[in-house]
Formats: structure tokens, sequence, C-alpha cells
């Protein structure tokens, strides 16, 4: 059913097809050519932007902002209050951006005052069916979360790292880019950029090639992400030696120094 949504004030905003069985707050602020599936429920702050389809049963609340050509299907809960005692009600936000697909039962909570009052997804993402994602996590872009993969508060993922299913990720643990995490792992520490990592808890079986050569990595950049990895894996110099070594012996790429500057910053330990 093609219908009218208008502001509070009694503005239309635009036309959109929402089904006739679903409820959409008067508050709530829809771009051009969004669906609406049967019985979703769309909250007063919520705003979707232009194309992004909503499946049926979907609940998307609180202070949420979720971006354009997002593809979210049946289930998915999206917006709600963060599950973490501490949360007292304060206004906090959801951020979702364009491009990605949301798949069935996902959850996805927003904020806490204590993370900052937000949690953000990039662009390009799959979340595959019954994924969780905690309050205050940042995601980045061209990320792969497989089947009931389960984020705690506060984790960060960089871009086009991909997690297997069913796996866990501790709270304030960091993912780096082009990063793998086998399937049913126990995430604990950081597991640094294009890197592999499994088991329970997670340890380190070697450099993530395939996903290296996917995302469009040269030889010769993979050449020297395999030396770094040499001298942080298997040298018997501590990470701080370690850096200091690789930063003086290899080429100032933005690929290495991002290495560097992940192990610098990893204030939980990294994976071994």
């Amino acid at each position: 059913m093609i219908v009218l949504a208008a502001d509070k004030k009694g503005k239309v905003l635009h036309m959109g097809n929402i089904h006739e069985t679903a409820v959409v707050a008067p508050g709530a602020k829809l771009g051009k050519n969004v669906e609406i599936g049967p019985y979703s429920i769309i909250g007063e702050n919520v705003e979707i932007g232009e194309g992004t389809r909503v499946g049926p049963h979907v609940v998307i609340k609180g202070w949420t902002r979720i971006g354009k050509n997002n593809e979210i299907f049946h289930g998915a809960s999206i917006g709600f209050e963060p599950q973490d005692l501490k949360f007292d009600g304060e206004k906090s936000y959801l951020f979702i951006g364009d491009n990605n697909t949301i798949r069935e039962n996902v959850t996805i909570h927003r904020g806490t005052a204590e993370g900052g009052g937000e949690t953000r997804i990039g662009n390009d993402n799959l979340l595959m069916a019954y994924c969780h994602v905690a309050h205050d996590c940042q995601l980045g872009s061209h990320i792969i979360m497989s089947n009931a993969t389960n984020l705690a508060g506060h984790v960060v993922i960089e871009d086009s790292a991909v997690i297997s299913g069913m796996v866990g990720i501790h709270q304030f643990v960091r993912i780096g880019k082009m990063s793998m995490v086998g399937a049913h792992s126990k995430v604990v520490k950081d597991v640094p950029p294009y890197i592999l990592v499994d088991g329970h808890p997670a340890g380190v079986n070697g450099i993530n090639v395939v996903g290296l050569r996917r995302n469009g990595v040269s030889p010769e950049m993979r050449k020297e992400i395999k030396i770094a990895y040499k001298t942080l894996y298997r040298s018997k110099l501590n990470i701080d030696q370690a850096i200091e070594k690789m930063d003086q012996e290899l080429d100032a790429s933005e690929e290495i120094e991002h290495f560097l500057r992940f192990l610098r910053n990893a204030s939980r330990g990294i994976c071994r």
C-alpha cells in the first residue's frame, strides 16, 4: 500500500510503501522509496534513509538513524536499550550507514553514556542471522559477521574484517582490518590487522592471505606484512621491541603504519 507519511505538524515528508499492518510513529522520518513490511514497528525518533527496505516483524526504536539502501530482514530488533545495568535511561543513539544487509533476527543496541552515547555501523556490511551488536560497538565498513556471532559492549571492528559463525567477542576487544576470526572462537584479546585467529580462546594461525588478496593488497605489500608478522610472532622480541624493529626496518606504508598503530594501542593485549 502506498501511503503518505507526515511529521507531528501534519507536514507530508514523503510517499512510501508501508504495509497496512505496520505501525509507524508520527514522528518517524522515512526517505523516498522506503518499504516497511507487515507487522513492523517504527518508533517516534527513528530516521530511515531513501531506498531502505524493512521486512516483516521488524522493530526499530530509540534515537536510531539508518542510511540509504539498507535491507533489514524479518525479526530484527534495532535501536533497543542497552543490556547494561548501568544504563539509566539516558538519551543515546544508533547510527547505521548505507548499503548494509541485516539478516533475520539480528539485534543491535544503542550506546551508553559511559561509551560516548552511541553505537555505530558503517557501510556495505553483512550481518547474518542471529548476530548481536551490543551497546557502544563501533563497526567500520565491508565487514562480514556470520550467523550467531555476538559482540559484547564497546567492541571495535575495523574495515573488511571477517567474523565466522558462532563467535563470542569480549567487551572492549578490537578486531583489526582485513583480519579473520575462525568459527566458534572465543576472542578475549585484540586481533591485529591482517591476522587469522581461531580457537577457544582464540590464538593466531597465520596471516589472512585470502583476505589480503580479496582486498587488493599487492604482492609486495603482502611480503612486508609477512615480515611484520614474523617479527611480532616468530622472533623472541616482546611487543615493544618488535614494534621498534618494524618501525626501523619496514617501509612506512599505510598498511604497516596502521599495523604498528594498532599494536601501540592494544590495551587488552593481543592474541598470541
